[in-house]
Parts: C-alpha cells; sequence; structure tokens
C-alpha cells in the first residue's frame, strides 16, 4: 500500500524536559535536559496513534556547547562560538557521534541511539534525522570517526582562501573576530577561564552562511564555518568537481555511516546552499546500498525546486516559500483564493512537496508573532494535510496548541521554542504527564485540539482518496457564487475507485451556511455518474451522516464552524 508520509518533528533535547523552574540562559543542571530514553514505547505509540508515519529526532548528531564533557574525553567548546548554553544543533562538532546532552550514560550513547532506533521501528515508525552538510562547528573535532577517516580541515592547505580538496575556506592573513553579545552568560566556576581565555582562529575560516570576512555579526551564523564543495566564490563561482573534491567523498561517507546504524531518512539542512551537483553524485550511490532511505531538501528558491529533485534525486522539498506562507497570510487575514497558485505552481511535481504550519525555523501558530490563537491554525490544517499526496509535517506541540510565550535565554521572545537552550516545553510536558503520556494535565482546549490533529492526520492514510487520490480545485467554479465567501474558504475533491471526498476549510471566526458549486468538468474529470444526485456523506472530522445534493454545476449545501471546516465522504 502507498504511504502518504506525516513526519513528527520533535526537537530531541526538549521532549523530556519537565522543569517547571527554568532560569533563562540556565544550564543543564539547572533545567533539566531531555533524553533519548524519553522515547519510550509508550510514547512512540502515542505519536504513532496521532496518524505519524514518520519522526523526525532533530538535534541528535553531536553539536557545539557551553556544556562541559570533558570527563568523557569530548573536547570543550568556546563560548565566543557557540549558541546559548545548549548550542545549536545546526553546529556540528563530530558527524560521527551522537550528542551527550541526549544520553543516559554518555559514555553508552551510541547504543542508546541504536536502541532508540529499535523502539521507533518497533512502533511502526521511520526515523529522520539532519544531515548538515553547508557548514560545521567552528572548532569541528570528530574523536569518534571511524578508523582510516581523515578529519575535515586536517589536510588544508590554510595559506590559500581556496584549493579545490580543502574543505573549509579560508581568510588568509586575518584573524576571526568573533560578535560580543550584550547578554550576560552565567557561567560555573570551572569553566570561567574559558570564557577569559580569547577565542583565536588564524586564519579565519568563511562562516556558514557565506560571510567572507573575518568579522561576522551577530545575525550572521559566526559559530560555524562554511564546506567546501569545489565552488570557488572569489572566481566567479568557478567549479571544480572533477576530479570530485576530497568534500564530496567525505560527506558521502558521513551518509552511508548512518544509513547503516538504521536511519531511514535524512533532513538535508539548507541543501540548495550545497552544490546540486554533489547531491546528483551521491545520493544514488546512497540509495544504491540502501534503496529505501529517503532525502527531504530544504530548499527555499522556487527556481531551483526542479533541479534538485530530477538532478539532485531529492525526495522531497520544503513548500515554504509556497504553501507555508501563503497558509499563514490567510490565516492571518488574505484572501483564501491564494491557496489556487500555490499548487498550482509546483503541480507537476506535487508529490514531492513537504508540507507544514511549524518547524523549528517558524513560529508557532499560537504565538502572537503568528495567530496569537492555535484555533486559527484548525483550516489551515486540513489544507496542508488533505489537498494532495504530498508529506505532511508537523512539530511537537503544535498539536498542542503550543505558543512558545518564554524567552529562553539566546533565543529571546520570538514566538518559536528554543533551540539553543536549556528549556521545557509546557504543553508537552503536561501531555507527557511523568511519562504516562496520557495528557490528563491537559486543558480541555488543549486535549480537543489534539484529537482534531488526530482525527485530521490519521485521514492521510486511512483514507484512499487522500493517500493517493486525485486532486480537484473547484474554486474557480465559485468565484461568481454569492452562496461561498471565496476569501474566507477554500474547497477542492479527492477521488479514489468510487469515492468521492469534499473538503472545505472556513477561515472565518464566524460560522457559516455555504453552498460550494461542483463543476460539470469535475464529474467528467473523476467519472462521477448522474444517474443519482442526491447522497448520504459522512463528515470524517464528526462522524455525522448529512444528505447533499451531488450534480454537475449544483451546488452542495453546507454549515461550516468557525475556524473549521467539513470533509464530506460521498460513496457512489
Amino acid at each position: 500500500m502507498k504511504e502518504k508520509l506525516v513526519i513528527y518533528q520533535v526537537f530531541t533535547r526538549l521532549f523530556g524536559a519537565d522543569s517547571r523552574h527554568t532560569v533563562p540562559w540556565g544550564s543543564a543542571q539547572q533545567n533539566g535536559c531531555g533524553k533519548m530514553a524519553d522515547f519510550t514505547q509508550k510514547a512512540l505509540g502515542e505519536i504513532r496513534d496521532l496518524g505519524c508515519t514518520h519522526i523526525w529526532y532533530t538535534g541528535i548528531i553531536e553539536h557545539a556547547t557551553q556544556a562541559d564533557y570533558t570527563e568523557f574525553g569530548i573536547p570543550t567548546d568556546h563560548p565566543a562560538v557557540v549558541k546559548g548554553r545548549a548550542g545549536s544543533p545546526y553546529a556540528i562538532k563530530d558527524y560521527y557521534d551522537i550528542d551527550p546532552d541526549l544520553a543516559t550514560q554518555v559514555p553508552m550513547r551510541m547504543k542508546e541511539f541504536q536502541n532508540l532506533l529499535r523502539r521507533t521501528h518497533k512502533a511502526g515508525l521511520k526515523a529522520i534525522i539532519d544531515f548538515v552538510p553547508n557548514h560545521v562547528a567552528r572548532q569541528y573535532h570528530s574523536d569518534a570517526k571511524p578508523d582510516g577517516v581523515i578529519d575535515l580541515g586536517e589536510t588544508d592547505n590554510r595559506q590559500v582562501h581556496f584549493a579545490p580538496n580543502n574543505n573549509f575556506y579560508y581568510i588568509p592573513q586575518q584573524q576571526l573576530v568573533p560578535p560580543q553579545r550584550c547578554t550576560p552568560q552565567p557561567v560555573e566556576a570551572k569553566n570561567r577561564k574559558r570564557f577569559a581565555a580569547q577565542y583565536v582562529e588564524y586564519p579565519a575560516k568563511v562562516t556558514g552562511n557565506d560571510c567572507f570576512c573575518a568579522t561576522p555579526s551577530e545575525n550572521d551564523w559566526y559559530e560555524t564555518v562554511k564546506l567546501n564543495y569545489g565552488v570557488d566564490y572569489t572566481n566567479g563561482h568557478a567549479q571544480h568537481f572533477d576530479p570530485v573534491p576530497d568534500t564530496w567523498v567525505k560527506m558521502r561517507d558521513i551518509l552511508l555511516f548512518w544509513a547503516d546504524k538504521g536511519v531511514d531518512a535524512f533532513r538535508c539542512d539548507m541543501a540548495e546552499m550545497v552544490p546540486c551537483a554533489f547531491w546528483g553524485w551521491a545520493l544514488p550511490q546512497v540509495k544504491e546500498q540502501y534503496p529505501h532511505v529517503e532525502f527531504i531538501a530544504e530548499v527555499y528558491n522556487p527556481n531551483e525546486y526542479r533541479n534538485y529533485i530530477h538532478n539532485g534525486h531529492f525526495d522531497y522539498l520544503y513548500d515554504k516559500v509556497g504553501l507555508y506562507d501563503t497558509l499563514r497570510a490567510v490565516v492571518n487575514g488574505h484572501s483564501a483564493a491564494a491557496i489556487t497558485h500555490c499548487w498550482q505552481s509546483v503541480d507537476d511535481i506535487s508529490d514531492h512537496m513537504l508540507n507544514f504550519l511549524e518547524n523549528h525555523d517558524e513560529q508557532r501558530i499560537a504565538s502572537p508573532f503568528f495567530a496569537g490563537n492555535a484555533e486559527k491554525g484548525r483550516p489551515a490544517l486540513l489544507v496542508s494535510a488533505l489537498m494532495r499526496t504530498s508529506p505532511m509535517m508537523v512539530y511537537f506541540g503544535q498539536e498542542l496548541g503550543e505558543p512558545a510565550a518564554d524567552a529562553e535565554g539566546f533565543s529571546g521572545a520570538d514566538g518559536r521554542t528554543t533551540i539553543f537552550d536549556y528549556w521545557t516545553v509546557p504543553t508537552v510536558s503536561r501531555w507527557r504527564n511523568g511519562g504516562r503520556f496520557d495528557g490528563q494535565q491537559l486543558t480541555e482546549t488543549e486535549k480537543a485540539l489534539r484529537q482534531y490533529y488526530t482525527t485530521v492526520l490519521r485521514l492521510c492514510n486511512d483514507e484512499k482518496a487522500i493517500r493517493e487520490g486525485a486532486f480537484f480545485d473547484v474554486m474557480y467554479a465559485n468565484y461568481d457564487n454569492a452562496m461561498m465567501n471565496t476569501h474566507r474558504q477554500y474547497a477542492f475533491l479527492r477521488k479514489s475507485d468510487n469515492e468521492l471526498i469534499l473538503v472545505v476549510a472556513n477561515f472565518d471566526d464566524r460560522g457559516a451556511h455555504t453552498s460550494v458549486r461542483i463543476p460539470a468538468h469535475a464529474f467528467e474529470y473523476f467519472d462521477i455518474p448522474t444517474t443519482k444526485s442526491t447522497y448520504i456523506a459522512k463528515d470524517l472530522l464528526t462522524d455525522k451522516a448529512e444528505e447533499v445534493t451531488l450534480e454537475p454545476d449544483g451546488m452542495v449545501a453546507l454549515t461550516l464552524p468557525p475556524f473549521g471546516g467539513k470533509v464530506l465522504k460521498i460513496r457512489f
């Protein structure tokens, strides 16, 4: 059976954190830190029951941190090049190791990860981890690399800006000057010397976001170093891909290492900042050995979508600048009619587009920076999850209405759940309920929202018409329909075999009595019989039956709740 991917992204470090007395800029000892062990069989079963098929463990690989693990032979990181107390999970410190923060017993961290994979697969879920190919931590050093592996930068010629087989770019004869933060960072007494000593990097390496100067700003990815894939940025972006650059080989081998551990998929961070030629070379080699492994690309330039799918061999791409941005605007009052243009612009690659309403980079729906109310996300979920066969992703706590209301430390109050700090996500902590995962500490509103997400996400695979059926947008037939508010309502059809599903999303804060015109062309396109016009339809959101009239160019009368919709299933 074909499967529609439903991904549960979880920030691993925060999932099991339960402290009720968190301190901004606090250490793991002060604020607590979640572990891989917190993903018990019960926890994973509940995530599977939510309707998810995959779980993306964000922040698994070892990254730079202000935490001290020297007693376990792990070098310390200078705080001048670490964001937050916990550090960014996208400043990879060792591509071949698990982050020690996540282990119950640090020396056993890789075994604990492999146990996590086993529990994940036992729960019927597939495991996704990050692959961060564009940049690494400034003090990258692998102490867990397999025998025979040469570390990144170990054999670089540091006297030149660019060499085809260098792993990094350099700024010769200049020392790095990291930005100075104004926010005080509390320090344990034993670590004060690390803060007092100046961070020295000479010659300076180019910063991860293509900042080619030795003085990156606080808004740059100053804690990272850009990897060199054979593009000479100082010479008209000249490409040196033959012979294959050393970085290509090293990064392919890292993918093979994790695929061999049993990872099912990789979410590739900022994939478009890495030459598409690398992906076209590396991904087929990984898939040749591990055919089931899938790749998700973070690509934001629509002009590059087809390049990274067809030539880069990615399975899925983020649909951020299309559907996400559009739905966010619609939730905040813009016309729902704009949704049509989204699917039209990627119609030929729709199966490859990954839909979402939240992730670690974006602001929470319930935050005042987005909608200020999680209920407003309900109609957007209907569209994002049910419109096409493409994958759907939710971010942990989204299904509970998490508002990310705190100023945790480095992140500040920005409507996002921190990825830099040790903290507790209140709604997730209450849902966990001390490891019982019964949601008994949730409010009635939070329980109802989670049930709504469960209902919608389960439809993705329970209903064949949603999972693999055809799609038909009926909006063009309703712009002159006085009975439908096309600015606040969006309607489409899904069809498989003898089942038709009509989805109508209402983005308005008021309920509506509406009528949706079903164009004659939809009957022809789907081969819908016209010998009968009256059907008993079931609303898949409420399980209630209602009578509908289904005729070419006829109207289907509906009563829609505020911030909600209907999913009517008709058999003929």
